[in-house]
């Protein structure tokens, strides 16, 4: 018996849209090999990370810092005027940041590959090409340093896109009375940030989130089993 094709497929959305929920169920609950993939920077939600970014993560929690969970705050991208030598340390940092983080995502995708390979279809919790795609891939929110200038650059150029993504949309007011975070307008700022990808991807699917969760789920389930046994048909009539 010949094994169906393994995908990828990006379940995306702003805070509260329920990405994390939605993903973890269909991973139990659909009736196909899946594999649940987080792909953000919360070291708190990370079920696969190098050892570089575990070991910062205690750092920052030793320290008190609060740990990184995404692209930065629209409120915090524009810098004080620093003086030249701190800008050159300020520099170096993001540049060590952006290797550290651009080898955090590759090992991530190797790790989706080697799923994909036994003919799994994996749910990324979030994607590196769709969080910073305002901020660093087209650079439209804030200065931009050097480290992010790089980061976006492979992004656009290298990093691979998901086979398919699927973006829960909910009004602001929705997603900002369910958790509370950021403001509604910097969480409408982000929908039409993720809803500009569209025309850089080849499957695009806005589900609306804001609905039963049960009913989310299903519509996000039809989708993937839409485009697996599109998969299957394409590999068929190609033998």
């Amino acid at each position: 018996m010949s094994r169906r094709p393994g995908f990828s497929v990006a379940i995306i959305g702003p805070d509260g849209a329920g990405k994390t929920t939605v993903s973890r169920r269909l991973a139990t609950e659909l009736p196909f090999p899946t594999y649940y993939l987080y792909m953000g920077d919360n070291a708190e939600a990370v079920n696969h990370s190098l050892p570089t970014t575990r070991f910062a993560a205690r750092l920052r929690r030793r320290r008190g810092r609060p740990l990184d969970a995404g692209p930065p705050d629209d409120r915090r991208l524009v810098a004080p005027r620093r003086s030249p030598i701190n800008r050159v340390l300020r520099g170096t940092k993001s540049v060590a940041r952006a290797v550290n983080q651009m080898a955090e995502e590759w090992y991530r995708q190797g790790v989706a590959w080697r799923q994909q390979a036994r003919g799994t279809v994996v749910l990324f919790d979030r994607h590196f090409f769709a969080d910073y795609y305002a901020y660093d891939v087209v650079g439209k929110r804030g200065e931009s340093s050097l480290g992010r200038s790089i980061h976006g650059f492979a992004l656009r150029h290298a990093y691979p896109r998901p086979d398919v993504i699927v973006y829960l949309d909910a009004p602001p007011a929705v997603l900002f009375a369910r958790k509370g975070e950021g403001t509604i307008e910097s969480l409408a700022r982000r929908r039409d940030d993720y809803l500009a990808m569209r025309d850089h991807v080849d499957h695009f699917h806005v589900v609306d989130a804001d609905q039963p969760i049960a009913a989310v789920i299903r519509d996000v389930a039809a989708i993937l089993e839409h485009h697996r046994s599109a998969g299957s048909q394409r590999r068929g009539a190609d033998r």
